[in-house]
């Protein structure tokens, strides 16, 4: 059965982030949100764990989210892929269950 886990608070500022990585198992995908989005800046403190995550699990970043601060694909680590608000429903259908870290 596989997950998609969800985050959606910047891993500056809470756990969440550190927690959803520690549980992705096979199958599984990342999805991050609203302030999730920012852990996946390129050259930021998390930068590396989440390439080094991103070879071995699927992740992704919600473009309208990015964009909605200040951001673009190019800010984006390398192997994290964007989608749209109907790419988020695909991911949601695509798992057996979801997994929000707050």
């Amino acid at each position: 059965m596989s997950t998609l886990h969800t985050v959606n608070k910047s891993p500056f500022e809470r756990s969440a982030f550190i927690s959803a990585l520690n549980h992705l198992g096979p199958g599984d995908a990342l999805l991050m949100i609203e302030d999730g989005v920012v852990g996946a800046r390129k050259a930021s403190a998390f930068a590396g764990l989440l390439e080094k995550t991103a070879k071995n699990f699927s992740v992704y970043v919600l473009g309208p989210d990015l964009a909605a601060r200040g951001m673009a694909e190019k800010d984006v680590i390398q192997g994290a892929r964007l989608v749209d608000y109907g790419g988020f429903v695909d991911l949601v259908t695509e798992h057996d269950r979801t997994q929000a870290w707050l």
